[in-house]
């Protein structure tokens, strides 16, 4: 296990990278109305990337992270000491923003209901796969991350437009009503998900990607999922089990990838393994690693790795640690707090 180098950090983030209301429409499996082929073989999440473009010419934004990151590691320091979190869990209100050209994308309150319960299980870790985490890693498991999601309100918005380029998820343009888009909900107090029809990307579509802790209060922050990868009734294979949203809440959370977004690069959490890059499709464990002439086993299960739905089923207690550091009642999503 590596250890947590906070000092690193300045360096690690610049060289690592993802209302109008109206009925439900029926479900409608998602390839039936595509207009195009969906092109996702493994998961594509910019959020790092997009993350360190907004760091490159803003140092005061470079100084919130490295407030966050300072606070994180305190806050671990505390915990240790029985500080901290003694009020308990913290339920997240949700807002879900659905963009629509066709039925498919149209989402159902049923499907919406169904992520929201996937959101609930995989980061209590009551999820039904649990029991797979390997004998080696469970005395680091996350188990309870103590943070919960109850839906306050769908907004749905029909629209002709169905894919959101490259353009557009630089822009954020789905987020905003005069580029087309839903305006976010009280992003200070609400967590807001976005969904829209295809996020179509040269290295294949993007399966979603979130705003990050230092984007709090603001009016981009919260994580969009194209609909064929959001919740698990009618979705694509491979990410037919909602844990696209469980990814991108973990980011929204603070985590970042597992590999560091670099070769052999560190998330700056203390109890994942280094590993060389990320892992797609389904591993098979052990799966061995060599960084910095050592040998590892590697954590492809981790809900930050790339491998496929059914092949992600933990958080670290590390990881914990980190998500509740930012909606304690000094954290960056403090807000999140406030019914």
């Amino acid at each position: 296990m590596k250890k947590l180098l906070f000092g690193a950090l300045a360096l690690g983030l610049m060289s690592a990278c993802n209302n109008d209301s109206v009925n439900n429409q029926n479900e409608t499996p998602m390839n039936s109305e595509a207009s195009s082929p969906l092109s996702a073989t493994q998961r594509n999440c910019p959020s790092e990337e997009m993350r360190n473009e907004a760091l490159k010419n803003d140092p005061a934004l470079r100084q919130k992270v490295a407030d966050f990151e300072s606070n994180a590691t305190n806050f671990a320091k505390n915990m240790a000491m029985g500080k901290v979190l003694a009020d308990g869990t913290v339920e997240i209100p949700v807002v879900v923003n659905v963009l629509y050209s066709t039925a498919a994308e149209n989402v159902s309150d049923a499907r919406i209901a169904e992520q929201i319960t996937v959101l609930n299980e995989d980061y209590g870790g009551t999820n039904s796969d649990v029991s797979k985490i390997p004998t080696e890693f469970q005395g680091v498991k996350a188990g309870d991350v103590k943070v919960r999601f109850k839906l306050v309100n769908t907004v749905r918005k029909s629209t002709t437009k169905s894919s959101w380029g490259a353009t557009d998820v630089k822009n954020n343009t789905m987020k905003k009503a005069s580029t087309g888009g839903i305006d976010a909900t009280n992003t200070t107090n609400n967590f807001n998900i976005w969904v829209v029809g295809r996020m179509p990307d040269t290295r294949g579509d993007i399966l979603g990607y979130s705003s990050w802790p230092e984007d709090s209060g603001t009016w981009k922050d919260g994580v969009v999922i194209a609909a064929p990868f959001f919740g698990k009734t009618g979705t694509s294979a491979n990410f037919n089990l909602g844990r696209t949203a469980t990814h991108e809440v973990g980011h929204y959370m603070g985590l970042r990838h597992i590999w560091g977004d670099t070769t052999c690069g560190d998330d700056l959490i203390a109890d994942t393994p280094t590993q060389t890059t990320a892992n797609t499709g389904n591993p098979t464990y052990p799966l061995y690693n060599t960084c910095y002439g050592v040998k590892r086993s590697v954590m492809f299960m981790n809900y930050m790795d790339y491998s496929n739905d059914k092949s992600l089923y933990m958080f670290t207690a590390g990881q914990k640690t980190k998500m509740q550091s930012v909606v304690a009642a000094n954290g960056l999503r403090a807000g999140l707090r406030v019914n």
